[in-house]
């Protein structure tokens, strides 16, 4: 495949995560309203999967920056962004990387989950207090009521909705030819579709039940 393809297709999938990221944001806990959820993550990792953890992290910084330009913000949300989608987005296309499957696919995305739970909860108690100019003591009264499960429901979502979406987006990208056919057999199935459009929908619930 040619790099200018490649870089094409990255430029491609990098356009719809940040009109994603543009189009759908909202508060996802009530005790912390002020973090809220977007889909961008979801291309991110597909994008890992396909290319590897590098094109992850190159995407997750070009997003965290257009998304300043476009919504504002500083070098802290950034930061926050990129940590945010590396630990998910790079973890998960890492462990697919080297375990070209299903079961490497769905270890990636629960160790990326995983992985970024532990990371947003330690950096919010870090960055938090000083963003918002709040007591660390605050921050860390928000840690299990609410930051902890926003990063674990967001990161949840995320991963179901990869694995539903993974298969049309690749044969689409395949069929415009930005993508080189595989030569093995697909590794997300119609099983996995199934249990995450469960997943989903469960999310779906949860969210309005906690918004009343």
């Amino acid at each position: 495949m040619s790099s200018t393809k490649k870089l094409t297709t990255i430029a491609i999938l990098s356009a719809m995560a940040m009109i994603l990221n543009l189009l759908i944001q909202f508060p996802i806990v009530p005790a912390v309203s002020f973090l809220s959820y977007d889909p961008k993550d979801i291309i991110i990792v597909i994008a890992g999967f396909i290319y590897g953890p590098m094109t992850s992290f190159i995407m997750s910084l070009l997003c965290s920056f257009l998304e300043i330009v476009f919504r504002g913000g500083n070098l802290l949300d950034v930061l926050m962004n990129v940590i945010s989608t590396c630990t998910f987005a790079c973890v998960a296309a890492c462990i697919y990387k080297y375990k070209h499957s299903k079961k490497g696919a769905i270890a990636g995305l629960v160790l990326g989950t995983v992985c970024c739970t532990l990371s947003m909860t330690l950096w919010n108690y870090i960055i938090t207090p000083i963003y918002y100019q709040m007591p660390r003591s605050a921050v860390v009264g928000m840690l299990l009521p609410g930051i902890v499960p926003f990063n674990i429901i967001k990161c949840t979502l995320n991963a179901a909705c990869a694995m539903l979406i993974y298969k049309p987006l690749v044969n689409a990208l395949r069929n415009t030819q930005f993508v080189p056919q595989s030569n093995t057999n697909e590794t997300l199935t119609k099983d996995v579709g199934i249990v995450s459009a469960f997943i989903i929908v469960s999310i779906v619930v949860l969210i309005l039940v906690m918004k009343g």
